[in-house]
């Protein structure tokens, strides 16, 4: 029997990877530990300072902060997890705050500066809308994935360890937050907070058509000596999740297996805004654009020194027009 490689893949437990997780869905060559256990940020710590799995999912803004220190981490173009993010940017109600340049000269918390959610929020903000992530003073609670040294100008607290962004904001302490999920206040009906763009849905629609930016959040990192030592590797791996995402967008056309009344018109409402594959992987044309935004955006809210190319960033995946889709002798 062919021994295979065994490498371990830290990863969300979505949808769009039971069937690596199931064992379904194998790598060609490759025996992969599938571990999803752990929340994001834990990921994230452990992949990045740690080096503790093979391959991890990671969030992409610390991925550029982690590539532009020099870390021996390569990418793949795989994108397990995107979202838009007008309906997680929460306001204090109390402090007169009706459109987004009211945010200007704010105290703005953060459960951390760097994740992904807040890169393309502070971005969305600034060049959408008019509002300079400068302009604010922000706070955070957490530890970065990866410690930067942030420009002089701008202005970030770290928080103690017993303080919450989501208390000081229903507390007033601060004008609003960004949070890469839903706050407790909110979800708890607290009067005192609410959301900057109540109609988050119809903004992020409208960003889209306007954009064609589906956010990426995450990708697929790999430590460096497994490429080096093993160049077919992240091909392999690409291929591989690729096809359990294939399985898994045929299997949730059956709106049977979602406890949800109106799924499936959900569903048909998505791919008429988004198309027939929203978490398309790969150095796509959409994939590309709004890469080189997130690497912009990186630089010039303080925390890459210069502008990476994405061939420097992602490994090519490629293997030429037309092949690999049909086995033959």
């Amino acid at each position: 029997m062919a021994k295979k490689l065994q490498l371990s893949c830290a990863i969300g437990d979505y949808e769009i990877v039971r069937a690596l997780k199931e064992g379904t869905v194998q790598p060609d060559g490759i025996e992969l530990t599938v571990l999803t256990d752990m929340d994001s940020t834990t990921r994230h710590w452990r992949f990045l300072r740690n080096g503790d799995f093979d391959v991890g999912e990671v969030s992409c803004s610390s991925y550029l902060v982690a590539r532009d220190q020099g870390m021996p981490f390569a990418g793949i173009p795989v994108f397990l997890h995107r979202r838009f993010r007008h309906g997680f940017m929460f306001i204090n109600t109390t402090k007169g705050i009706e459109k987004p340049t009211d945010l200007i000269g704010c105290k703005m918390g953060t459960k951390q500066y760097q994740s992904s959610a807040q890169l393309w929020m502070r971005g969305i903000l600034e060049h959408e809308y008019g509002v300079p992530h400068r302009s604010m003073e922000w706070f955070t609670e957490l530890d970065e994935s990866i410690e930067f040294n942030p420009p002089p100008d701008l202005k970030i607290t770290k928080l103690a360890n017993d303080q919450s962004v989501e208390a000081m904001l229903a507390e007033g302490e601060l004008d609003a937050v960004l949070h890469p999920d839903l706050i407790h206040p909110l979800v708890e009906g607290d009067p005192r907070v609410g959301r900057l763009f109540p109609n988050f849905k119809e903004e992020e629609m409208a960003f889209y058509k306007r954009t064609q930016i589906f956010p990426i959040m995450h990708v697929m990192g790999i430590r460096q000596e497994i490429v080096d030592q093993h160049p077919w590797v992240p091909i392999n791996l690409y291929h591989a999740f690729n096809e359990a995402k294939s399985l898994a967008m045929k299997r949730m056309v059956n709106p049977r297996i979602v406890p949800l009344a109106w799924y499936r018109e959900a569903w048909e409402e998505q791919e008429e805004v988004l198309g027939p594959d929203p978490w398309e992987y790969g150095m796509t044309e959409k994939n590309e654009n709004q890469l080189k935004i997130l690497v912009g955006y990186s630089h010039e809210q303080g925390m890459i020194k210069r502008e990476i190319p994405l061939d420097e960033l992602f490994i090519d995946v490629s293997q030429g027009r037309k092949r690999g889709d049909e086995f033959r002798m």
